[in-house]
């Protein structure tokens, strides 16, 4: 990799800043299986929904028939709230790095703004992301895989994309970091991708910098800082 001093880092949220990505599928599944009778598990919900922003996730069902209406997404939002409420923990180490490196970062998010907001209060990491720091995909035309959030956010925080870090733990996360032209880094340490076949998925995509603990990333963004 070419030494560079990067600009900004761009983390996601769910999957990195918390092992979280799992508790909102989780909901997506029980309530699709509830009102349509689909009969997913876990991985078909994942395939279909994980790392995609909310308009991507009911682009995807409308293409396999299956409409979202208001009072899916009320009752969605009140599931989501008592998990934000009472299962939402920070992933470990993360706090330390937020702390400590030197380099402007931001959040850029698939989720909706108030969700957003809700989930960074539950945890105390309001402090980290003030507003002008927090962009979500309500903010563009295409969410993940396509890169408009994080080049966008990028503009927002004036840094070139060549410059800038995108911290991403889902596929359509990555691919949409490749696409703006920046510098995917993949962790990998939640639940649900700290597998050898979910690692070897990444590395199809071409993403050289894949971390399983926040130890490892925090040491990598240290060296590519000096």
């Amino acid at each position: 990799m070419t030494k560079f001093k990067p600009e900004l880092i761009i983390w996601d949220y769910d999957g990195v800043l918390a092992d979280s990505e799992k508790l909102w599928i989780k909901i997506w599944q029980n309530m699709l299986n509830e009102n349509f009778d689909l009969g997913w598990d876990f991985e078909t919900a994942d395939k279909f929904l994980g790392g995609l922003a909310v308009k991507t996730k009911i682009k995807n069902l409308q293409k396999l028939g299956i409409t979202i209406d208001d009072d899916f997404l009320r009752e969605l939002k009140r599931r989501e709230t008592y998990d934000i409420e009472h299962n939402l923990k920070a992933t470990p180490g993360v706090e330390e790095i937020l702390q400590q490196t030197k380099i402007p970062y931001c959040l850029a998010t698939g989720g909706f703004l108030a969700k957003t907001e809700a989930k960074l209060k539950a945890m105390n990491f309001k402090k980290y992301f003030p507003d002008d720091h927090i962009f979500t995909a309500e903010q563009v035309e295409h969410g993940k895989p396509e890169p408009d959030l994080f080049l966008f956010s990028a503009k927002q925080m004036n840094a070139l994309p060549q410059n800038t870090i995108v911290i991403e733990d889902s596929l359509p996360g990555l691919q949409a970091a490749q696409a703006a032209g920046m510098l995917p880094v993949a962790f990998v340490g939640s639940e649900m991708n700290c597998t050898p076949e979910y690692q070897q998925k990444v590395r199809e995509l071409g993403v050289e910098h894949i971390f399983l603990t926040m130890k490892e990333l925090s040491d990598f963004l240290k060296n590519i800082d000096k």
